[in-house]
């Protein structure tokens, strides 16, 4: 059973770091890409930032560029996303999301999500 667990949100004033982590377990195959998403209430689910596991490559949403930035430990198969000069337009529930092959097949497993509350 594929679990992707998520820590590290809360509540932090404008212009503060936040730094969350998210740990995959439970899986076999190969590991492709982490990523964070978010939902803020009223909007759809965006990509916030992506990483490939083998290569280190990654792309990130134009509104966080510079202030954000995401990195992995594939020992321990877990995800980072720093989040620094944080903007109450951050706030939102921060969901990690990872694409895993195996036997032929890739599927996409999601965490239950962190809240990150940006607010003074």
């Amino acid at each position: 059973q594929v679990q992707v667990v998520e820590s590290g949100g809360g509540l932090v004033q404008p212009g503060g770091s936040l730094r969350l982590s998210c740990a995959a377990s439970g899986f076999t195959g190969s590991m492709y890409t982490m990523s964070w998403y978010r939902q803020a209430p009223g909007k759809e689910r965006e990509l916030v930032a992506v990483i490939t596991v083998a290569g280190g490559s990654t792309n990130y949403a134009d509104s966080v560029k510079g202030r954000f930035t995401i990195s992995k430990d594939n020992a321990k198969n877990v995800a980072y996303l720093q989040m620094n000069s944080l903007k109450p337009e951050d706030t939102a529930v921060y969901y990690c999301s990872t694409t895993i092959g195996s036997s032929g097949q890739t599927r996409r497993y999601w965490g239950q999500g962190t809240q990150v509350t940006v607010s003074s």
